[in-house]
């Protein structure tokens, strides 16, 4: 099981550079998606076809506050015009969909808000993923934003053999 993370209150747009540095839409997204996304690339980066569709990988991300940290952001332009380029990041699901629309994934993509970080519920859950017949592996993250530079980011990609064993 590879695990990668980034540390709180990192350079999100120098790591992007590094890591990236070619999906001009990672400046438009909310900084949850954007760790989703660059946790990603730091786990998959290295796989040959990476970019090819799959249908056997699924995306499963965790998370206490969710999208709070954007929700925030839209709320404070309420008052004079509602901005849609944050409206559409005030789900928390948006950021599985970043990551399976970047990677080709087809697979089952799900965002989890949970009361705390639990890891036997997370990885329950995670286990559940892996009961059909398709799913090979999954990108797996814990995501917790509490702004734009206080998070916890981690995420782990998984392979059947590895949660069924």
């Amino acid at each position: 099981m590879k695990h990668v993370s980034i540390p709180s209150g990192a350079d999100l747009s120098a790591l992007y550079r590094q890591l990236a540095g070619d999906y001009p839409k990672f400046f438009k997204m909310d900084v949850l998606s954007k760790l989703g996304f660059l946790l990603t690339e730091m786990l998959v980066a290295d796989e040959p076809d990476r970019f090819r569709p799959r249908e056997d990988r699924a995306v499963l991300v965790f998370s206490r506050e969710g999208c709070v940290a954007n929700d925030r952001h839209y709320a404070a332009t309420l008052a004079d015009f509602p901005s849609p380029a944050l409206f559409v990041y005030t789900l928390p699901n948006i950021v599985t969909g970043e990551i399976a629309i970047r990677n080709k994934y087809e697979g089952e993509t799900s965002a989890y808000v949970l009361e705390k970080y639990d890891e036997k519920r997370l990885w329950a859950l995670v286990k559940e993923a892996f009961q059909d017949r398709i799913t090979q592996s999954a990108v797996v993250a814990w995501i917790d934003c509490l702004s734009d530079t206080a998070w916890q980011a981690d995420a782990w990609l998984v392979t059947r053999e590895e949660i069924l064993k």
